[in-house]
């Protein structure tokens, strides 16, 4: 029995794995090559050039490696590339990249993208990230691993969420957002660190609290950013964590959601 049902399209370029399904009136076009176990729903259209990788699912009515409105792209043959063990739940729309940046738009492995996520171009996703509900990405926006933005978040172009961050429901984020900082409103604000998403992923009680320790110092000594990363450093050595936080906010070219 064919996986590929017969009232679907698909375009004789395409390079699609054997075992990778296909349901009825999707459309895949040109230029695609999607990896073993991939489920593709009905009524979702796929453009190329774009690679999905292995076991992936996309349900019904998703835009995946279209075009992106962005004014400067003129037609360029910008790629999409997503990994393994995602799912795409109903409505997303993904964009490919431009030639002025990446020329690619990068989804990494086991992210849970849901209802009418919008990810622009040039983006990247890192690892088991969770974008909500109508969440919307700009382009050129990272997202680092783990990270979950909560449903109806906006992120605007060039910003970078870090590692393991959580935005709360509405969040309009116009700055970086550093690895393990919650925050919540719009404009955001920074209000914690995901200590809950820690937990749940097994880090320890010592590593938490010299996360904590280097929130205060960030965020509520009154120091400026490069006094508070130097009184870091000792903590940083340490811990990797704390590493990964104070990289995070010394990389910032937006500046950080204060």
């Amino acid at each position: 029995m064919s996986l590929i049902d017969p009232r679907a399209i698909i375009d004789p370029s395409a390079r699609l794995a054997d075992t990778v399904e296909v349901g009825p009136w999707s459309i895949i076009g040109p230029n695609v090559e999607i990896g073993e176990g991939t489920v593709i729903g009905p009524h979702v259209i796929v453009k190329g050039p774009t690679v999905i990788g292995r076991h992936n699912r996309i349900y019904q009515f998703s835009s995946v490696g279209e075009d992106t409105p962005d004014l400067k792209y003129k037609g360029e043959p910008t790629r999409l590339v997503i990994g393994d063990h995602n799912v795409i739940r109903e409505g997303v729309t993904i964009h490919r990249g431009t030639v002025q940046d990446r020329n690619e738009t990068t989804i990494g492995n086991h992210n849970l993208l849901m209802a009418y996520v919008h990810i622009g171009h040039d983006s990247v996703i890192g690892d088991h990230c969770i974008l909500v509900n109508n969440t919307a990405l700009a382009g050129h926006v990272h997202v680092g691993d783990w990270a979950i933005l909560s449903g109806f978040t906006l992120v605007h172009q060039f910003c970078h969420i870090g590692a393991h961050s959580f935005s709360g429901m509405g969040t309009a984020i116009g700055k970086d957002v550093p690895a393990f900082v919650t925050v919540f409103g719009s404009p955001a604000e920074a209000r914690s660190m995901n200590f809950e998403g820690m937990r749940r992923r097994g880090f320890s009680d010592e590593v938490m609290h010299a996360l904590r320790r280097a929130y205060k110092v960030i965020y509520r000594k009154g120091m400026t950013v490069e006094e508070a990363l130097a009184e870091l450093a000792a903590d940083a050595a340490q811990y990797p964590e704390v590493a990964l936080f104070c990289d995070s906010v010394r990389g910032s070219t937006r500046g950080i959601t204060r």
